[in-house]
C-alpha cells in the first residue's frame, strides 16, 4: 500500500477519450479538482486529442506510451478498448504508475494473475474499476437482505436486458466484445458480492447471437449454484423486448424487486403468522392449505443526488481511491475479488463456442 508521503490533487493520465474515459472518468476529475488533476490524455483519434487539448487544457498524446513515459503522472485510468486491459495496465504500473482499469479487468484468471504479479512487482496498485457495486439500488438490496426480514434467502433473478442492436467494436470476439464481457462485469461483480466473492461450484451458461451485427454474443444466460449461498439467475439480453426487473429476489418470509428506479419489498413477521403444524391426513372436502398473512411492506426511491447514477457511483469509488493513494487505506474493490467474476466469465466461455465466422450484413436467424 502506497505511503502518506503526498499531498495536493493526484495526478491523472487517461488512456482513451471514448464514452467512459472521457464521459465518465474525466467527467468526475472535472468535478473535484481538489482531489484529481487531469495531466495528461491518450487517444488514436485527433479529433478526442484537439477536444481534451481545448475543453480539459491537459496534454494529448496519439501514442499511450508517451503519456506512461512522463514522471509527472501518479494515477493512470486505462479506458482503452477491452482487449488492451491487461497488457497497457501492466505497461502502466511497471512504469511506475498506480492504475485504474476499467471492466472488464481481463477475459481470464491468467490474465488477471499477471496483472497483479505487475502490480507487486512494480510496488503499486491495480484498482478495477467496478462502481456498480456503489450502485444505490444495490447498497439498499444488500441492507434489505442483511436485516433478515425476508428470511433465508433463496433465489435471486438479475437481468441486464433491453432491446438493442449494435454494430460497433464491442461486437467483436477479436476485440473481446460480447454482452458477457462488455455489460456482464456490472451486475456479475454485485452477484459475487452477494457471493461474498465465492466461486460457484455450479455454472451453467448459454449464449446467443441474436441483434448484433459481430461474431459475438448478444443473449447470455448464466445460472450459478454456490454452497451455502442463493442460486443465482442472471440474463444479459439485447433481444428481450419486455424485459424482467433488475432484481427479484425471492426469501422464506417474503421477496423484492426493482432496479434503480425504485425498489419495493413484502415480507410476513413469524411472531405475527397464525400458528401452524404439519398435517399428514387428508384435509377435509375438497380443500387446499389457506392462510391469511399480514404483509409488511417497504419501498425505497433515490434521492436527488443518486438519480444521476453515473456521477454517484464514480463519486464513491473515487473517493476510495483517493484514500488509497493519500491516506494509505485499503482497496474497496481488489482484484482478487474481480477475480471470481472472471474466473465465471470464462467458464461461459468455454461452454459457448460461438462460430468465430464474422457474418456479412444482417444475421436470419443462425
Amino acid at each position: 500500500m502506497p505511503a502518506k508521503t503526498k499531498r495536493g490533487p493526484i495526478r491523472v493520465g487517461v488512456l482513451g477519450q471514448g464514452r467512459s474515459g472521457l464521459d465518465i472518468h474525466c467527467a468526475y476529475f472535472r468535478h473535484a479538482p481538489d482531489k484529481f488533476t487531469i495531466v495528461a490524455v491518450a487517444d488514436i483519434l485527433g479529433e478526442r486529442r484537439r477536444r481534451a487539448e481545448a475543453e480539459l487544457q491537459c496534454a494529448a498524446y496519439a501514442d499511450y506510451r508517451d503519456l506512461l513515459a512522463r514522471d509527472d503522472i501518479e494515477l493512470v485510468v486505462n479506458s482503452l478498448p477491452s482487449f488492451l486491459h491487461p497488457q497497457v495496465s501492466i505497461e502502466a504500473l511497471l512504469a511506475g504508475h498506480h492504475v485504474v482499469c476499467e471492466k472488464p479487468l481481463a477475459w481470464s484468471v491468467r490474465e488477471v494473475d499477471r496483472m497483479r504479479r505487475a502490480a507487486a512487482r512494480a510496488g503499486r496498485v491495480l484498482m478495477p474499476f467496478q462502481q456498480s457495486r456503489n450502485a444505490p439500488h444495490f447498497q439498499k438490496i444488500l441492507a434489505v437482505i442483511a436485516s433478515g426480514v425476508l428470511g433465508r434467502i433463496v433465489q435471486i433473478n438479475v437481468s441486464y436486458s433491453g432491446f438493442a442492436r449494435r454494430w460497433d467494436w464491442q461486437t467483436l470476439q477479436e476485440f473481446k466484445g460480447g454482452n458477457l464481457l462488455n455489460t456482464g462485469p456490472h451486475p456479475l461483480d454485485q452477484i459475487m458480492r452477494l457471493l461474498d466473492f465465492r466461486k460457484p461450484y455450479q455454472i451453467v451458461c448459454s449464449m446467443d447471437r441474436a441483434n448484433t451485427f459481430g461474431d459475438a454474443e448478444d443473449h447470455v444466460k448464466i445460472l450459478l449454484r454456490t454452497r451455502g449461498k442463493p442460486d443465482i439467475d442472471l440474463e444479459i439480453s439485447s433481444c428481450a423486448m419486455y424485459p424482467r426487473p433488475m432484481f427479484t429476489v425471492y426469501g422464506t418470509r417474503g421477496g423484492l424487486t426493482g432496479g434503480p428506479s425504485g425498489l419495493e419489498w413484502k415480507y410476513f413477521d413469524p411472531a405475527q403468522a397464525p400458528a401452524q403444524k404439519l398435517i399428514r391426513e387428508p384435509l377435509p372436502g375438497p380443500s387446499y392449505c389457506h392462510e391469511k398473512l399480514d404483509f409488511i411492506e417497504g419501498r425505497w426511491e433515490p434521492d436527488e443526488a443518486q438519480r444521476n447514477s453515473f456521477a454517484y457511483m464514480s463519486e464513491r469509488y473515487y473517493a476510495n481511491v483517493y484514500d488509497v493513494l493519500r491516506h494509505g487505506a485499503a482497496p474497496e474493490i481488489t482484484p482478487e475479488q474481480v477475480r471470481v467474476q472472471i474466473a465465471v466469465i470464462e467458464a461461459c466461455h468455454r461452454q459457448n463456442r460461438l462460430s468465430r465466422l464474422r457474418p456479412k450484413g444482417w444475421p436470419q436467424g443462425d
